[in-house]
């Protein structure tokens, strides 16, 4: 064997040594927790700014509608209803139970349906294009 074969063959060696030695080896598979998703988030902040400018214990006394999402005493007790919870008009007034509720509906529509669900938490008639527009031009 020639002396270029033979050094080629020690740099070979010297080389894997070095690599074993000196890289980590990381057999660990690292399962992290993602961010989830919320698909509803941005629809949730410009319904919102439409319904109370975001105000959590806003109240219209004409339609006797409560909190972030302005819920009336008709959709609450059929919410309740459907669900077999017991919330309160003033429960309504903790943002956490009012938006558990949208969910609900806006969830049985689908996510980035946003326009129908707007459009749904709304109501019915004319008046829904123009409850649209806002909504939209919040998003």
């Amino acid at each position: 064997m020639s002396s270029g074969i033979k050094r080629t063959i020690f740099l070979s060696l010297m080389f894997l040594i070095a690599y074993r030695v000196l890289a980590p080896v990381n057999r660990t598979l690292v399962i992290t927790e993602g961010t989830p998703v919320q698909p509803f988030s941005k629809l949730i902040q410009a319904i919102g700014m439409v319904e109370t400018k975001q105000d959590t214990f806003a109240y219209n006394p004409y339609e006797h509608a409560v909190g972030y999402f302005q819920i009336r005493p008709i959709r609450l007790n059929d919410y309740n209803s459907r669900t077999g919870h017991h919330y309160s008009m003033k429960d309504l007034y903790n943002y956490k139970i009012s938006e558990k509720i949208f969910l609900y509906y806006a969830s049985k529509i689908g996510p980035y349906r946003f326009e129908k669900i707007a459009k749904r938490w709304n109501g019915s008639g004319k008046q829904t294009a123009l409850y649209w527009k806002n909504v939209k031009s919040n998003l």
